[in-house]
């Protein structure tokens, strides 16, 4: 049994490796205004965006260092580390 649990654990963090990534066509990122590319943010459109503000310093960021990462924002989805959107909070 102990076996079975630890596969199916396993499983569970590959597929959450293997997440697709957030298209910034997609209706939510519209919405949120989200970039894969945080220099490219059109500050007219993005009043909350600051220089240096992106996703691997977001406190909703799941990604620690990694390129891209979790968000929960964005369920079941990956956003680019180098991302912003307008939820973007401040790690503390």
């Amino acid at each position: 049994m102990q076996t079975l649990c630890v596969a199916g654990a396993a499983a569970m963090a590959s597929t959450a490796a293997q997440a697709a990534m957030v298209d910034e066509k997609d209706p939510q990122a519209v919405g949120l205004g989200y970039q894969a590319d945080a220099t490219k943010v059109d500050k007219a459109k993005a009043p909350k965006y600051a220089a240096g503000q992106n996703c691997s310093n977001c406190a909703l960021y799941q990604g620690g260092s990694a390129a891209a990462g979790g968000c929960p924002i964005f369920a079941g989805k990956q956003v680019s580390g180098k991302g912003w959107c307008s939820a973007y909070a401040k790690k503390a």
